[in-house]
């Protein structure tokens, strides 16, 4: 089953997909997050294109763990997800993976123009893989 993964920003929104056995995450790309009112369904639009049966969206949570506004969003654009494609949708903890994914791409050699453009697909891919293999276990 292929899984789509978004992580949600304020500028960009990171998309991962996985292969076709959902096994595997690996980025795909980034939207720009405006205009905020046709983010849903330019999501869909890629979820379909791209032949995923289920989406996960990123839930912002703070270290302590407690959600804020940013987790709000998350949950509402992931309503919004669950209402137009008609997918099954989860929400998926996405803690330091924006971090996580700036490292990889540091010890990579990636310099910081590129990283700008990169690390929302590769956070992305993060938050899919960790999904992928929680639901393996």
């Amino acid at each position: 089953m292929r899984v789509l993964a978004v992580d949600p920003g304020s500028r960009r929104v990171g998309i991962a997909v996985s292969d076709p056995t959902g096994t595997v995450a690996q980025p795909l790309t980034a939207l720009e997050a405006e205009p905020a009112v046709s983010l849903a369904e330019r999501l869909v639009a890629l979820a379909r294109k791209q032949g995923a049966e289920r989406i996960v969206v990123g839930l912002p949570r703070r270290l302590d763990g407690s959600l804020g506004p940013e987790a709000d969003a998350a949950r509402h654009l992931a309503d919004r997800l669950r209402r137009l494609s008609r997918l099954p949708v989860s929400l998926e903890d996405e803690r330091l993976t924006s971090v996580e994914a700036d490292r990889a791409l540091i010890a990579s050699g990636i310099g910081r123009v590129r990283r700008k453009h990169l690390s929302h697909p590769v956070a992305a891919a993060l938050i899919l893989q960790a999904h992928l293999e929680r639901r393996r276990r």
